[in-house]
């Protein structure tokens, strides 16, 4: 581990990256199945809305606003608050996963969606839909470049052992570094963003809403509902 470390450099990173997560593209209305009568909807989200204290309370309501906290904690602060493991923690402690591009969230999430929830779940053989949404999030950080490391460091890529990477992670976190840059494991043109302190991250912005349709031998993307734009071979996996 030290002689990869003795190798890396500092990539200045000052740029917006792509922060692909499941979403739905129109809201469900959570008393549809209670009644059929619309106007008793309507009457239970004006009951709901009465009793139920607001999520967020700005100490400055002419700078902060609800929706705005809304997306930053979507965007940018879920994954701190929520830890699980993933290539660069045991799930000790929180990790943020961006890409360059959007096109590079699809093959990277596309990925886990699949091999991580609809093989285990033995949906992998059923027409699933999936919704996601994409947001555009500033980085402004010094980080740790593995781009070179990864040619010579091949476990850094390796697709589903990640002990090195969490062993490399672990030790990222301890020394408080804010993150680093990685070629990505599912895009090989693509590069991902791992950011261990979320403030280096700012200014959350809605980039695009996906649909991941599975279809037999292979998994569609949409970023117009009805219209391919990526679709890609479930053997590729």
């Amino acid at each position: 581990m030290n002689s990869l470390f003795s190798k890396l450099t500092l990539a200045d990173v000052h740029q917006d990256v792509a922060r692909n997560i499941v979403s739905l593209r129109a809201s469900q209305d959570l008393f549809d199945d209670l009644t059929d009568d619309p106007a008793e909807w309507s009457l239970a989200q004006k009951v709901e809305g009465e009793v139920k204290p607001p999520p967020y309370r700005s100490r400055t309501p002419v700078i902060h606003r609800p929706f705005e906290d809304a997306e930053w904690f979507n965007a940018i602060t879920w994954p701190f608050k929520h830890w699980q493991a993933s290539r660069f923690s045991d799930g000790t402690y929180g990790v943020w996963y961006g890409s360059d591009s959007v096109e590079t969230t699809v093959y990277e999430s596309v990925y886990h969606w699949y091999k991580s929830l609809l093989c285990d779940a033995g949906y992998d053989r059923q027409v699933v839909i999936a919704e996601r949404k994409v947001y555009q999030v500033a980085c402004a950080a010094a980080l740790l470049d593995f781009r070179a490391a990864s040619t010579e460091y091949s476990d850094l890529l390796h697709p589903v052992d990640y002990s090195f990477c969490q062993s490399m992670g672990a030790r990222i976190h301890r020394e408080g570094h804010p993150g680093l840059l990685t070629p990505s494991v599912r895009r090989s043109a693509g590069e991902n963003v791992v950011i261990f302190n979320a403030d280096v991250l700012s200014n959350p912005r809605f980039n695009c809403q996906l649909t991941y349709r599975l279809e037999g031998d292979k998994i569609v993307i949409e970023k117009q509902p009805g219209v391919a734009w990526i679709t890609l071979a479930v053997a590729s996996f």
